[in-house]
């Protein structure tokens, strides 16, 4: 049979039980193992994933084997599949395991530099870049056609172990539709394709917000000169040497003075009842014949 003659149709059951054995050998030998997995009949589901696919979709190089493609990559025939940098490796399952590798250019640096500028002060965290919760701005000048972050074809150099003559075999279709299903869940690999650093776009994000909004600008501060030509004085500078230490005063230098005296207490004159009779009876005595005469006289109750 010649290399170029189409090989006897294998059915699927077939095709997945030679694609396990494949595998069981390859993790047996180490190899990490990362089939693609899709979940009824979406590929892509995130803005990363989708925005893959539709980028793919668009060039009229690929639109006669992409429905192939489709095909293959849903009903699991890529058992492994691969992203580093620049390149894509990957097992697909047909009448054979055959290998497939998908070569990436990496963004130029003044077409990255563009990128980064025009997305400035749009995106707030790595987070919302990831999760493509990214404004439309944003999103039209990454997927931009010829100038964004996907791929054109001119980038792309696609090779598989089929006896298909075409580059872009069914093969390799549903590889690069793998890729759009793998970047749903891990869309830092786009970058990484594509050797750009994506902290780039969050970097350039802050660089022309200014620090400090209210901190006077160094045109607008007066040095010493500026301040003696406006007000015509003579300004010194005064240094720390020129100002005398402050002296503790002495113990010695304080004038002691007498203690104030305490008042003298005045003792209060205190007279006795026997005393107070005493003088009566004296000054009694002492009062003339007629006024005793008098006092006699005088009878209570009259």
């Amino acid at each position: 049979m010649s290399y170029f003659a189409w090989k006897p149709y294998v059915p699927v059951a077939k095709r997945r039980q030679q694609a396990a054995q494949k595998m069981a050998r390859l993790k047996k030998q180490g190899h990490p193992i990362e089939p693609v997995v899709i979940e009824g009949r979406t590929i892509a589901t995130s803005f990363w994933g989708k925005a893959w696919c539709d980028n793919l979709e668009r060039y009229s190089d690929y639109a006669n084997r992409l429905p192939r493609g489709r095909t293959y990559v849903r009903n699991g025939s890529v058992i492994d599949l691969q992203i580093g940098g620049g390149i894509v490796t990957a097992l697909v399952s047909g009448s054979e395991i055959y290998q497939v590798k998908v070569n990436v250019a990496p963004v130029p640096t003044l077409h990255w530099g563009a990128i980064c500028r025009d997305c400035a002060g749009s995106i707030d965290s790595l987070v919302e870049l990831l999760q493509g919760r990214l404004s439309k701005g944003v999103m039209d000048r990454v997927c931009q056609q010829g100038s964004g972050l996907f791929p054109s074809p001119k980038d792309i150099k696609l090779s598989c172990s089929c006896p298909d003559w075409a580059d872009m075999c069914k093969h390799v279709a549903a590889v690069l539709y793998g890729v759009g299903a793998r970047l749903d869940a891990r869309p830092e690999l786009l970058f990484k394709l594509r050797h750009v650093d994506e902290r780039d776009l969050i970097a350039r994000a802050g660089k022309d917000i200014p620090l400090a909004k209210d901190t006077p600008k160094a045109a607008k501060i007066l040095d010493g000169g500026d301040l003696s030509a406006l007000f015509d004085l003579e300004m010194t500078e005064t240094t720390t040497s020129d100002i005398p230490p402050r002296r503790k005063p002495s113990k010695m230098s304080v004038a002691k003075q007498p203690p104030t005296p305490e008042p003298t207490p005045v003792k209060k004159r205190v007279t006795s009842k026997k005393t107070s009779m005493a003088s009566t009876t004296e000054s009694s005595r002492a009062a003339p014949a007629s006024t005793r005469r008098m006092r006699k006289s005088i009878k209570p109750g009259v």
